[in-house]
């Protein structure tokens, strides 16, 4: 499948976001924008909101409306006064605001790949799986023949998955994550191909099977997509 044309979109949305951000710093170097406006377009909180509407315009729903839940709530007290009855209950609204945003965001898509229908009694490895892990910690071990990919979900916890004994299907895998204050770690057969589409903020993606490979050439037939979104957090692909 040619992606180029999405990924050209991706990057004219990105300069044009480097452009505004750049134009409003000017502006405020120059005393163009009243004080009071200055101090809130010009603020950590306004990167995320900005940050946002970047997931959001490239695709990724889920990111961008947490991002800016996030953002909004925390500027919301640079802009309105917040009695002390409201300001109580402020991180348990956030935290509703997330949860909201995750289920609705997830509810509105259909993806191409569902979870396998297993019969009773059948025994079959993982072909997909959909986890999700918070405070905690959890590891799989996949040795599914037919893998297809999954979802998976780590908020302040972590997640490891050992695909080393897993063949893929004949579409390759998608996998789509979910970091936020934590981590998610595959390891892989030495002859698949990772493609990382993972957005990191503040966060990373990391593939640390370079010295391990040595001279085995990856399978172009044999394809894993890594998608999703890591914030204060990394995923990380290994074969050791």
């Amino acid at each position: 499948m040619d992606n180029k044309p999405e990924n050209t979109n991706r990057r004219a949305i990105l300069g044009l976001f480097l452009i505004v951000i750049g134009s409003l710093w000017i502006f405020e170097r120059l005393d163009l924008i009243p004080s009071f406006w200055n101090d809130i377009l010009i603020s950590w909180q306004m990167l995320l909101i900005g940050i946002g509407v970047f997931s959001i315009i490239g695709g990724n729903k889920t990111t961008g409306t947490v991002l800016i839940i996030i953002g909004g709530f925390f500027l919301v007290p640079e802009v309105a006064h917040i009695p002390y009855e409201l300001r109580r209950i402020g991180w348990p609204v956030l935290i509703i605001g997330i949860g909201v945003a995750i289920l609705v965001t997830h509810s509105g898509k259909r993806s191409t790949m569902e979870p396998p229908n297993f019969q009773a009694g059948e025994q079959k490895g993982i072909e997909y799986f959909d986890d999700f892990v918070i405070f905690g910690g959890r590891e799989v071990y996949v040795n599914s023949q037919n893998f297809m990919g999954g979802r998976t979900t780590s908020i302040f916890g972590g997640t490891e998955y050992d695909l080393r004994q897993a063949k893929l299907s004949g579409n390759g895998a998608v996998i789509d994550t979910l970091a936020l204050f934590g981590g998610c770690g595959f390891k892989v057969p030495p002859d698949w191909t990772v493609k990382n589409e993972v957005t990191a903020i503040f966060g990373g993606y990391t593939d640390k099977r370079g010295n391990s490979l040595n001279q085995i050439v990856p399978d172009a037939s044999k394809t894993l997509v890594i998608k999703g979104f890591a914030a204060f957090g990394g995923v990380e692909i290994k074969y050791l």
